[in-house]
Formats: structure tokens, sequence, C-alpha cells
């Protein structure tokens, strides 16, 4: 038994999932360590008493990380390499009565909105006056900014909903308090994160108000970069565009999942748009916006997604030259609409699929890529690896994207966190490389 050399109360988070749920983590430890607990995230210390794991619960590969992580936990506690484990986050909300009938050594389920019953469960008290304070997880100089909370679209296929439960925006105040506090720290770069950031405002300023908070967050000084994720494309609110195009500090970047190409499988998805409808916010986009970088995400072998309808997808995907994209192959997924059906597309043909659309995107990002070579683009560093600093463009947002790699030699030298100029020499598939321009050149 090791239990005598743990910690008392200290307490290892571990994040399963999306940048929503880290953003939790964040605010979450922020309040642990105003309890006067040592926090760490996903440390490698084993030293940790208590371990808090974070769930995602979004599709079946997910969910299984997230059972594989709880199991390792509770065989840790039973060999005394952790007193107590805790588990929280989406799996926990929507699954909760199962895990604690099928994994009964978890010392405690909490949901998406239960962190003041886990402080509470911890001999800890929910410090409202931390609003807006957050232990960040990521590199200091860029963080995510959760600006609401769920969703009230009806997509077919999405169970966030379910865990997450209505859309609720945070007030504008709040949020431009927590990024000055966020900026105070060292943040440059702010990635504005939600369920659906177009639906942001409607609830309680009774308009779309996403344009709003970007132009009140860009105030901010010392904040270089803001950064959309996650848009919705039905109702997408145009003035957005405009404050894009016309303020130097909102990225020319946005990631907006599509999810499909053919109008029959959109209707089935129930996202509200025909392929027609989406075609044209595509060139809307990059007509209000010239040199917008557009990320997106699609479902391959959706029920009832034939191979006229995958071709209609694959075929649109080549036309429509998206600068980065991502497939999901369709988990079916209890409660929600599309599980009334039957999931007739066989698990080999969904990969099968997915496979093609992802060859297709790298041919797509070869192509582009080349185009950049001779440009000169502001970096942002992120990290050192190898013999290389690695940074991002405003077109590349962390963790998904293109990344810029300039090597390391004894006349190159950046500072992690910092902007510099490279221009680019070379390009592969999903790579940038560079060199830095020294001043007037």
């Amino acid at each position: 038994m090791k239990t005598k050399t743990l910690k008392k109360n200290k307490v290892n988070v571990i994040t399963m999932g999306c940048s929503k749920n880290l953003y939790d983590s964040e605010v979450m430890m922020g309040q642990l360590q105003a309890n006067k607990f040592e926090v760490e995230h996903e440390s490698q210390s084993g030293d940790a008493e208590i371990v808090i794991i974070n769930t995602c619960g979004f599709i079946d590969n997910a969910k299984e990380e997230s059972i594989n992580q709880i199991l390792s936990y509770v065989d840790a506690k039973k060999e005394g390499l952790v007193s107590k484990v805790y588990v929280t986050g989406c799996l926990s909300q929507r699954y909760k009565e199962d895990l604690e009938r099928e994994i009964p050594d978890v010392d405690a389920y909490f949901g998406t909105k239960d962190l003041p019953k886990l402080l509470k469960t911890l001999k800890a008290d929910y410090k409202h006056e931390l609003v807006g304070e957050r232990l960040i997880t990521t590199p200091s100089h860029y963080a995510y900014l959760k600006i609401a909370e769920g969703c009230d679209r009806p997509c077919s296929f999405c169970a966030i909903p379910l865990m997450r439960g209505k859309h609720v925006s945070t007030p504008i105040e709040e949020l431009v308090e927590g990024a000055k506090k966020l900026v105070a720290k060292g943040t440059k770069e702010i990635i504005l994160i939600a369920q659906d950031l177009t639906y942001y405002g409607l609830d309680i300023y009774k308009k779309r108000a996403l344009a709003d908070l970007l132009n009140e967050l860009s105030k901010i000084e010392g904040l270089d970069w803001i950064r959309l994720h996650y848009a919705y494309p039905s109702g997408f609110p145009e003035d957005v565009l405009e404050v894009m195009r016309e303020n130097p500090k909102v990225c020319n970047y946005i990631d907006i999942p599509l999810q499909h190409a053919s109008t029959k499988m959109l209707k089935a998805m129930r996202r509200g748009i025909t392929k027609e409808k989406t075609t044209e916010l595509v060139h809307k986009l990059r007509e209000k916006v010239p040199n917008i970088a557009i990320r997106t995400t699609l479902i391959a072998g959706y029920p009832g997604e034939t191979e006229e309808d995958f071709q209609e997808m694959y075929d649109w995907v080549e036309e429509m030259k998206f600068d980065r994209l991502g497939i999901f192959t369709y988990s079916h997924e209890e409660n929600t609409h599309a599980f009334n059906f039957e999931d007739d597309v066989p698990h080999e043909v969904k990969q099968e699929r997915a496979e093609k659309i992802m060859d297709l995107q790298s041919g797509i990002s070869y192509e582009l890529n080349q185009k950049k070579i001779g440009n000169v683009y502001d970096v942002l560093f992120d990290r050192v690896e190898g013999d290389y600093f690695i940074g991002r463009t405003e077109y590349d947002s962390p963790d998904v994207d293109n990344e810029v790699l300039v090597k390391k030699d004894e006349n190159t030298y950046v500072r992690l966190g910092d902007f510099a100029k490279v221009r680019i020499t070379s390009a592969d598939h999903f790579d940038l490389y560079g060199e830095l321009v020294e001043e007037g050149e």
C-alpha cells in the first residue's frame, strides 16, 4: 500500500473531450485552489490524494475513453495509489445511474452543473466572487473563453442538449471581466467557445449579440487575437463578418460545423438548412472576409446515407476547398431523434467514407499550403519541439490546425508566447516551414 506517500488535499484533475470541458476543469481548479487545495491538471507525479475525472459523453469513442479512464483510477484506488476518485462532466450527467451501478467504487458522480455539490463533498465552498477566475491549463498566452452553456438546436444526432441543457448566454460584462483577468496574466489570444456561438445573446438580449461581444472584447488593451469556434450555419449573423473584416483583433478564421452536403441528409439531421443555403453561406463568408480560413466538420454514415449522398458530399468538399476539415463517423446515441432510425450504414463503410474525405482534404490542404510559400505571416509561437520553434498564424487554432515550424539555430531566437514575422519557405500537407523575417526586411 502506498497511501502514506499521498499528499493530503492534493487534487489531480483529468479532462476528457473538448475545449468546453477543459474550460470547466479550469473553473473547478480555480475554485479548489481558492479553497486551499493543491491542484494539478493531468499530473504524472502520482502523489495526489484525490482524482477528479471530467468526462466526455459525446460519441461512442469518447464515452469508451472516459470509462477506461475511470476504471484505471478505480484500480489505482484499490492499490492504494489514490484515496478518492470522483467523476463529473457529460458522461456522468447522462449515465449517472448506470455508472453508479456498473462502477460502484467511484466515491461520487456529479453532473455538468454540479460544481457547488462536488466542492461541498470535498468540504470546500463555492466562491461566487471568483467569477472569471480559472487555473489555465493551456500555455499562458492563449486561453479558451466559454460564452454560453447548453444548446437549443434540434440536431437529430446530437446528445449535447441532454447533457448540457438549454442555451444560456453569459452576460457581456462578465465575459469582458474574465478576459481582462486572463490578459493581465499574459494571455494574448482568446478563443471563444460554446455549443453555438451564433445563438449568443438571444436569451438575455433578445438579439444575436456576438458582434457586440467581439467589439467589447477587442477594447481590451494587450489582447491581440480573438478567435471564433463552433458557429452554427443556419441564421448566421452577418454583422459578425463586418466586425471580422474591419477589426484587426478578430482573427479571419471561423470554425463552422456543416455536417453534410446532401439536402436530404441535412433535412434528416434537422439542421434547418439546405445544400444550396450552405454553399451560399460559404461564398458569403469568403466574399465578406476575402482571406478568411474556414474550418468545418462533417459526419459520415448517418442513417440512410447512400453512396449517392456520400458522393454528393465528396464532390462538394472537392468544390468548396475548405482550409481545414475534420470528419466523424456517425455514432448512434440513445434518446436522440436519430436513435429512432436504423443505424444502417456498416461500421467499415462509415470508416471507409471518412477516410476518403480525409484523403481528399489532405490533397486540398497541400494545394492551399503551396500557395503560401513566399508569404510573410505574423506567427504566435506556442512551443519548442525537437529542432523547431512551433507556432501558428491567425488562420490556425491550437491542436487542430496547421502549424508553422521554424528551425532552431544560433541565429534564430523566438520567445514562446510572442509574435514574430515568418516567411514561408516550404510546406507539406498540414504544416508550413519558414524563417524569421528581420525588422525592416
